[in-house]
């Protein structure tokens, strides 16, 4: 259509190499998409994020895709041409996105789910899926009604098959923790007889770690072992050897990258640091071995002399170019020599000072389990969870970290390498 009503000449549709600059198209569209979050759920409600995301995505695969004409067609003279074929990719997709957000993003739409558990143990999730964009809580049966919760029904009285079929319950809940023997022989009968007509029962940690994508906190106990277990991709020779040769090309680039900026960090260090501009520090790697880590120095001289403090949310210690080096992330990008060195990967836990290991596998069990592959340069739990300067913060980013231990693979790797472009270019970092 555009071909024939405004005069679109930048692709031949007659080529032979059509089909191939079709693929390369898609690959462009999808990767800026992931990194604009164009895909992300809980953006496709809101029409000026919708609007956002579209208009950077459409606009970086323009670039991209219109400067690698080797790969693509070959640049046109008329500049026009590149201004229709931004608005072909925009118009289509905002135009689908306002339709899929009117007729299909529709509460009937979204999960259905039947919560069954003790008040205390499930109120917390259900708070938070209450505010998400893909999950209705058609019921819950507890032992008390939950403030800001509809749905309630009393656990000692309640049938739960007869809430079913009437609101449609794609999935069930199930948390025993707390609850009486008598109730839970009860519910098992219930439940026996829904699963044999094909409703999906699942557990409450199980479903927590859906919605979160950590492990639960009940997970880390003394039987561990039956819910936390190692992908077979940390023994995958395949996969490992393929992560190796991704570190190198990355780093290799990564590396020229910040040659280019070094002189503008000399600079900024110069007025605004004060002091040298490189720092080693000692991290406990892969296996519990020590080893000296890179990076831009971002705080004052001698920030430490009263002994070791965790870095936390605006910190005093942090000086004004320090602040500019952790949003930016350039304070970490010598860490590309620990990557090539092999103290580091790309994607791993980040690894922590001796001094605060010592404390935490003292206080928080199985945060040594975190060791058992090579420390990250990003990582799941850095994507997901700001900085950590308590106990109970710690906990919470290990349980991101065996998250990523147990479902480790080359999708989740790219999901975080997505998500930490994204968090430099929205100036995440803190």
């Amino acid at each position: 259509m555009a071909f024939i009503y405004i005069d679109f000449t930048y692709i031949d549709f007659k080529s032979e190499l059509v089909f191939n600059w079709f693929i390369l198209l898609a690959f462009y569209f999808l990767i800026f998409g992931q990194i604009f979050q164009l895909y992300n759920l809980n953006v496709s409600n809101n029409r000026y994020l919708v609007v956002s995301a579209t208009v950077l995505t459409a606009f970086a695969t323009t670039i991209f895709y219109t400067f690698t004409p080797f790969l693509s067609p070959i640049l046109p003279q008329n500049r026009l041409q590149i201004v229709y074929f931004f608005l072909i990719l925009f118009i289509p997709i905002i135009i689908w996105r306002f339709a899929y957000m009117s007729l299909i993003f529709s509460p009937k739409y979204f999960k259905s789910v039947l919560f069954i558990g003790k008040s205390d143990k499930i109120e917390k999730l259900l708070h938070k899926i209450n505010n998400d964009s893909f999950h209705n809580i058609a019921t819950y049966i507890s032992d008390k009604e939950i403030d800001g919760i509809k749905g309630f029904k009393n656990i000692n009285n309640t049938k739960i098959s007869k809430f079913i079929d009437k609101n449609y319950i794609t999935e069930v809940v199930v948390s025993n923790k707390g609850l009486s023997e008598d109730n839970i022989k009860l519910i098992n009968k219930e439940l026996i007889l829904l699963f044999e007509q094909g409703v999906n029962i699942i557990s409450y940690e199980s479903f927590y770690e859906e919605v979160n994508a950590r492990v639960p906190r009940e997970y880390l106990n003394h039987n561990f072992y039956k819910h936390i277990n190692f992908s077979k991709n940390n023994t995958n020779r395949f996969y490992l050897f393929g992560l190796r040769i991704v570190d190198i090309i990355v780093s290799f680039i990564g590396m020229l990258f910040f040659i280019t900026l070094l002189p503008f960090c000399l600079i900024g260090n110069l007025f605004a640091n004060r002091g040298p501009l490189f720092y080693t520090q000692n991290r406990v790697g892969e296996n519990g071995v020590i080893f000296k880590i890179y990076k831009l120095r971002s705080m004052i001289k001698n920030a430490e002399s009263n002994g070791a403090v965790w870095a936390k949310k605006n910190d005093v210690r942090i000086t004004s170019f320090g602040k500019f080096l952790r949003r930016t992330r350039l304070d970490e990008f010598p860490q590309f020599i620990n990557i090539l060195k092999g103290d580091m990967s790309i994607i791993g836990p980040r690894p922590e000072r001796p001094e605060f290991v010592i404390d935490l596998e003292e206080k928080i069990p199985f945060y040594a389990i975190r060791h058992i592959v090579r420390p990250g340069l990003t990582g799941w739990a850095q994507v997901n969870y700001p900085y950590a300067n308590t106990i109970q913060e710690q906990e919470t980013k290990l349980r991101y970290d065996l998250y990523y231990i147990k479902e480790r693979s080359a999708f989740l790797d790219f999901k975080i390498l997505i998500k930490t472009i994204t968090t430099v270019l929205y100036f995440r970092g803190q």
